[in-house]
């Protein structure tokens, strides 16, 4: 699996006189900073964003960076790590995470790296006696008090309150942001042998880290009237929203696990299976991490089958019970191991608007039946995963669909012109509909090749109706001599008629499925294209002619640097009936680049701001004079996505034409 694309890159160096969190005050200070999904992939990415950071800083020869050790490294990131899964976990929102360096300065008597992992869900309590009040702040030191239960929490607040020299918990609106300050020493170096305390610090992280014996007691009694909703409404916010069905499964058994059951099995039945298809064992989840690959085992070895007629609610199961590891081997006199298939299982179909999807087996350990209070809330969670489960597949139907017509909408491959080097940019915005962009790139009679890139205003069936049109309707123009401008004119006039019919009626059929409103297809008609024919010219580089329509004016870069507007700015296709488009003529010298964008490019937001105000993207082109094309595409492309925090909201397409 690729790693995940860190959303935002950030290094500044500041002044604060003051301290900026409750606990700690700092001098002058490095802070590397980005921004993380809410995805079981963000830990690690977390993890070789921290070490990334502290390589830099020590290359920099940072003047603190000399007490950098392997120790202080491994202490860093086992901190980000454990805080970053906690708010991935337990908020499931995007995280923001910040390292700062720390000289000395202020209130410190030495240098300190702080980490600050914020998350979006300010009313999750990170333990059970943080209540959650914007504004406050909570700051702990050594040995901070009322902790969670690991068996119930995990040890993630415990581990950095051992490796941390201080940290604690602020509240904002929106916001909710846990740090932790780590002292910058030598540990490694002779002169500075590791101290009791350090020794001290080492010695409870291993307890801490160590696994935990399994649960023989469970307090049921917490599932009352106040503690089952409460339950049921996290349950609700970590299943919403997830796209992906086997995500929604590891939360789930993560949600039972072992707050309701000791272990838990989670089967999906195949999509569009028939009869006869076997349900997949997405899930297997134990509280004690020894006992999953003997349970899926056992799973694997037997798999659950509920008769037909079987509703939502328990069903007691009998199951092939694992032996715990350590109850593998007994000992010399052949004594039974008491306990090693002693339990009780129940399982639940998982059901959506009717639909079986699969079934949940959970079981606990040790008990004769599983309490009804308890059955009751796992069948009523169940119900919950049941509508994830549909929503996540929905989505992929929708995505699949989307991914099959986008391709048939666009050229499986792109023509080479003579003496011109071109590269391509084309990343449709991550929303699960078809998006509005398009380019292309053919040969035509007469040695010319002609060049695309165009955008449909809105995106869904009536974007796609728009897009089917037109691509084939310019080759079929371009092929037939006529000049730029006058292809613009008559795709103009076709736009008005049949677009407009065409994009009406799927509106129509869509809206009839029982589909999502669509817009009444009287905007989706309306198209910004950037249209261009080139022509080798003997002495070598190439004569271009190119029209825009209300779309993002084509850039012209020189080898000096300079950049200048390659058109002229005209209405939009499929706005006016009587529009004569008229084209600009130009030579593209060896070494000449012109770029084309899409809106998504110019129009990319960052708070108020936009990429290509006060001339943005022409300041980026001029940077890269000299480059080939490909080089020139990426850099563009970085620059549109480091421009923000979030990912771009809308399709990125961006054409580059250099000649050689």
């Amino acid at each position: 699996m690729a790693p995940i694309p860190l959303q935002r890159d950030q290094r500044d160096t500041v002044q604060s006189p003051g301290a900026s969190r409750a606990g700690y005050a700092h001098g002058p200070r490095l802070a590397s900073r980005t921004s993380l999904p809410g995805i079981p992939l963000a830990p690690s990415a977390a993890r070789r964003f921290v070490r990334a950071a502290l390589a830099e800083w020590t290359g920099l020869g940072v003047p603190a960076a000399v007490g950098f050790s392997d120790r202080l490294a491994d202490d860093a990131v086992t901190v980000t790590n454990e805080l970053v899964t906690n708010a991935v976990v337990h908020a499931g929102t995007t995280v923001d995470l910040v390292l700062r360096l720390e000289e000395e300065g202020g209130d410190e008597p030495s240098a300190a790296l702080v980490l600050e992992v914020t998350d979006h869900h300010p009313a999750r309590p990170v333990g059970a006696d943080e209540p959650g009040e914007p504004g406050r702040t909570r700051t702990e030191t050594e040995e901070p008090a009322g902790l969670p239960d690991p068996a119930e929490y995990g040890r993630g607040l415990q581990l950095v309150a051992t490796l941390a020299e201080s940290w604690g918990i602020t509240y904002r609106t929106g916001l909710k942001t846990v740090w932790a300050r780590l002292p910058v020493d030598d540990w490694s170096g002779p002169a500075a042998p590791p101290d009791q305390d350090s020794l001290r610090r080492g010695l409870r992280a291993a307890e801490i880290l160590a696994p935990a014996a399994r649960r023989t007691e469970r307090d049921d009694a917490v599932w009352d009237s106040r503690g089952a909703p409460a339950f049921l409404a996290e349950a609700s916010d970590l299943l919403a929203g997830q796209l992906d069905e086997d995500l929604v499964a590891a939360i789930a058994g993560q949600l039972l696990v072992p707050r309701l059951a000791d272990w838990c099995a989670i089967w999906l039945e195949a999509e569009g299976g028939g009869p006869g298809a076997e349900p997949r064992l997405a899930r297997v989840w134990h509280s004690d991490e020894t006992g999953t690959e003997p349970l899926r085992t056992a799973l694997e070895r037997e798999p659950l089958r509920l008769p037909a007629g079987v509703g939502s609610g328990p069903v007691s199961v009998p199951v092939p019970w694992p032996a715990h590891p350590a109850e593998e081997h007994p000992p010399a006199d052949g004594a039974p191991q008491p306990g090693a298939r002693d339990g009780a299982a129940l399982a639940f179909r998982i059901t959506a608007a009717g639909r079986a999807l699969g079934t949940v087996l959970v079981g606990r350990e040790g008990v004769a039946q599983v309490p009804d209070a308890v059955a009751s809330l796992i069948e009523d969670f169940v119900r919950r995963l049941g509508l994830a489960v549909g929503a996540a597949r929905a989505y992929t139907r929708q995505a699949t669909i989307s991914r099959i017509l986008q391709r048939g909408l666009l050229p499986s491959k792109v023509a080479e012109i003579p003496g011109v080097t071109s590269a391509l940019v084309y990343e449709p915005s991550d929303d699960g509909v078809v998006g509005g962009d398009f380019y292309d790139i053919f040969p035509c009679p007469g040695d010319r090749w002609c060049f695309v890139l165009g955008d449909v205003q809105g995106s869904g069936p009536e974007a796609a109706v728009v897009t089917g049109l037109a691509r084939p309707w310019l080759r079929l123009l371009s092929r037939e001599g006529f000049g730029v401008g006058e292809v613009l004119d008559r795709l103009n006039r076709l736009l008005l008629d049949d677009a407009m019919e065409a994009a009406e009626a799927a509106a129509l059929m869509v809206a009839a499925a029982g589909g999502q409103q669509l817009h009444d297809g009287s905007q989706s008609r309306f198209l910004s294209l950037l249209y261009g024919e080139v022509v080798p010219l003997p002495g070598g580089g190439v004569r271009c002619t190119v029209a825009s329509a209300g779309h993002p004016l084509p850039l012209l870069l020189r080898p000096d640097g300079s950049v200048r507007p390659a058109a002229e700015p005209q209405v939009l296709l499929g706005v006016v009936e009587d529009v004569a488009y008229e084209s600009q003529v130009f030579d593209l010298a060896p070494g000449d680049t012109l770029l084309c964008v899409t809106d998504g490019v110019t129009e990319r937001r960052s708070g108020p701001l936009m990429f290509d105000d006060g001339d943005g993207l022409a300041r980026v082109l001029a940077g890269c004079a000299g480059l080939p094309a490909d080089a020139t595409a990426e850099r563009i492309r970085r620059a549109v996505h480091e421009f923000a925090e979030q990912p771009p909201d809308d399709d990125v397409a961006l054409l580059v034409l250099h000649a050689d």
